[in-house]
């Protein structure tokens, strides 16, 4: 299975299935339908049957899929199953909400350092971090051999801390900084832009 073969959208379902299967099996629910998966995420049950069969046959006609082995199917596919350490670049109120945030240890990431280059922030607490200058960046990036960052910078900065984490060997960025970044063809970015999915939401009000 070549993963640049798997349409970027179905990519991004596949979470969603993770997320609803790991709920149904905090129940104590031992298989599923796509049928009940589909109504728990709002997608057909033909779409979830597609998707899924993308990348092998995970289920038995008449009996469905047993979820605790799709779970780890998926988790495998993702390669979330194992932990991914991330740094955290900013450290203002997302920054915060980020380094503290408990669940992502459930889902395959830790978060092992925040930064930030205001010189009145460096030193601080933030949970179990104190915030370290943004000038060692490259240096503890390498040093932690960490490949993905999240960047909560402002959108003047993103482009410069995007380049100088691509040049120590990040190869995936969660950037919630308002702005497009132009980045090699091996290294991926995903955008979290509040506005844009709010105005997204306006559109059907």
């Amino acid at each position: 299975m070549n993963a640049r073969k798997i349409p970027d959208i179905i990519i991004g379902r596949l979470p969603v299935y993770l997320r609803a299967l790991q709920r149904m099996s905090d129940l104590g629910l031992k298989t599923t339908s796509s049928q009940e998966l589909g109504e728990q995420v709002g997608i057909s049950a033909a779409q979830i049957r597609k998707d899924v069969s993308q990348f092998g046959e995970f289920g038995k006609q008449g009996t469905g899929y047993s979820i605790e082995y799709l779970i780890e199917k998926l988790r495998e596919i993702l390669k979330v199953n194992r932990i991914w350490d991330v740094v955290v670049v900013g450290a203002g109120d997302m920054g915060h909400a980020l380094a503290n945030y408990q669940a992502f240890h459930n889902r395959g990431f830790r978060v092992v350092a925040i930064f930030d280059n205001d010189k009145s922030k460096v030193g601080a607490p933030i949970g179990k971090f104190s915030v370290e200058d943004a000038e060692n960046l490259a240096e503890r990036i390498r040093e932690l051999g960490v490949k993905i960052v999240m960047l909560t910078v402002p959108a003047s900065a993103a482009q410069s801390v995007a380049d100088l984490a691509i040049q120590a060997g990040v190869k995936a960025i969660l950037n919630y900084a308002p702005v497009s970044l132009n980045v090699p063809g091996n290294v991926k970015v995903q955008y979290i832009d509040p506005s844009a999915h709010l105005q997204r939401m306006t559109y059907y009000l």
